[in-house]
């Protein structure tokens, strides 16, 4: 491999040498260059494994965190061969290590509070509620993804969609035949429900940090975004089995143990904090999350020491998956090489030549391959002169397109984290037909909404 580096390296470099973006330290663009065919085969492959992950047995997160160090030791060895200036590699780094930060934390302080939760039995109870209401298999699969579909907006699409689908392993742990349509959805449910609010998802918010749209203006988004839900699920549903879980007889009824309630209680103060933060105080989301978790250590300790109640909080935080953690972080650094290459730049100049109407479409099916964090940030970079109807557009389509493939959005990622070996892409690609439709869907609401009706642009 060091050999085939050397002769790359050797024979790029006359290219590039006479060019002033070396002496200046600004990023080569590799996308025309062998080299950068290199690492986009590289990074294929890779994804080939993550998908296959069913086929060759190996978790998803070993070739993605594989792919996405290796692009970049290729990436850093390809500068040093060839006497290039890192100023633009070090800047990268190092804001590539604080996206993966924000959102490494982020997921850590979620799953903590989630175990919290296990741990003192509010799912259990949740669970045995749903089940003394008489719920059969096709009426949870409807009270799940509703509650997904709201809670979102509020609490992030990861978040929800952790939450729930920990609940839908309460309630059942062996009917895959319910536990599959009912996870697609739940995923579904969260990324159409975080589409239409300023934090109900990371791309949109980035789109109205960037101002490319009033708190307002994204609500105008729900009629999209819950008729498109609306039509998925209806087409999964007809796939949920007849039938109700099991209920276990002469079993002692499920109290919340103590603290429970008030940890429920921190969580969506965490939420909360986590959003002002960001939004009032200039802060990253995970560094709310932090806050929160402190909180939650606090309370933990008053709770031993006066209460005798131990809710073992680093237990909980053993229990972390940190499989999910390490995928996020290997797939946003191979993004993150493709972008530094100049592959995502090329992308976004699509806006240029075709109607943004269609690219924006595209874009969302780009999602689903990629991750719509990245590709939102290459057209929020590009920054193309669109009307706002369009930056909708592009918000709606980002989100929601991220649900066609499993690990296409954070949501997806983490319920494949807790459904280990029953969530898999093989899995939700059985069923992904249910969710183009209700994307076009989707984006047929916002042309008559927008176009043609003029409502919210």
């Amino acid at each position: 491999m060091l050999k085939i580096l050397s002769l790359l390296g050797l024979t790029s470099v006359a290219a590039f040498a006479t060019t002033s973006a070396l002496a200046e330290g600004h990023a080569v663009d590799l996308a025309m260059e062998p080299f950068g065919w290199l690492l986009l085969v590289i990074f294929v492959v890779g994804y080939y494994f993550i998908a296959a992950e069913e086929k060759y047995n190996i978790n998803k997160a070993k070739p993605a965190l594989f792919t996405g160090t290796f692009m970049f030791m290729l990436l850093g060895g390809y500068y040093a061969a060839n006497g290039l200036n890192f100023a633009a590699f070090d800047t990268e780094i190092a804001h590539l290590i604080l996206e993966i930060a924000e959102i490494f934390f982020f997921l850590f302080v979620a799953m903590t509070f989630i175990e919290a939760l296990i741990e003192r039995n509010v799912f259990d109870a949740l669970k045995e509620k749903l089940l003394g209401a008489g719920y059969n298999y096709k009426q949870l699969f409807w009270v799940t993804g509703i509650l997904a579909f709201f809670i979102s907006p509020v609490a992030d699409n990861l978040t929800t969609a952790l939450i729930l689908s920990t609940v839908l392993l309460t309630i059942e742990k062996d009917n895959k035949a319910f536990l599959i349509p009912a996870a697609i959805n739940i995923v579904v449910a969260a990324n159409a429900g975080g589409a239409w609010s300023p934090f109900g998802d990371i791309t949109t918010l980035m789109a109205w940090s960037a101002g490319k749209g009033t708190f307002v203006d994204f609500l105008f988004l729900f009629p999209a975004s819950i008729i498109g839900w609306s039509i998925t699920a209806f087409l999964l549903s007809r796939f949920v089995p007849e039938g109700q879980p099991k209920k276990v007889e002469g079993a002692e009824p499920v109290h919340i143990h103590r603290g429970g309630k008030v940890i429920i209680f921190l969580g969506v103060f965490t939420i909360f904090s986590a959003v002002m933060g960001k939004q009032i105080m200039h802060l990253p989301p995970m560094w709310g999350m932090l806050f929160g978790l402190s909180l939650l250590q606090l309370y933990a300790y008053r709770l031993k020491k006066y209460h005798d109640h131990d809710i073992q909080i680093y237990k909980s935080v053993s229990k972390i998956e940190n499989d999910t953690l390490l995928f996020f972080f290997g797939i946003l650094a191979a993004v993150g090489a493709l972008h530094f290459a100049g592959f995502l730049g090329h992308a976004v100049k699509l806006y240029e030549m075709f109607n943004p109407t269609y690219v924006n479409i595209g874009v969302g099916f780009l999602s689903a391959i990629i991750d719509n964090v990245p590709v939102m940030s290459a057209v929020l970079k590009a920054s193309p002169d669109l009307p706002l109807a369009q930056w909708m557009l592009v918000t709606l389509t980002a989100g929601v397109g991220g649900s066609m493939i499993s690990f296409g959005s954070a949501a997806g990622v983490g319920v494949m984290g807790k459904l280990h070996g029953i969530y898999t892409f093989g899995a939700h690609m059985k069923y992904s037909w249910t969710i183009v439709i209700g994307y076009f869907v989707s984006v047929t609401v916002w042309y008559f909404q927008y176009e043609v009706l003029g409502i919210g642009g």
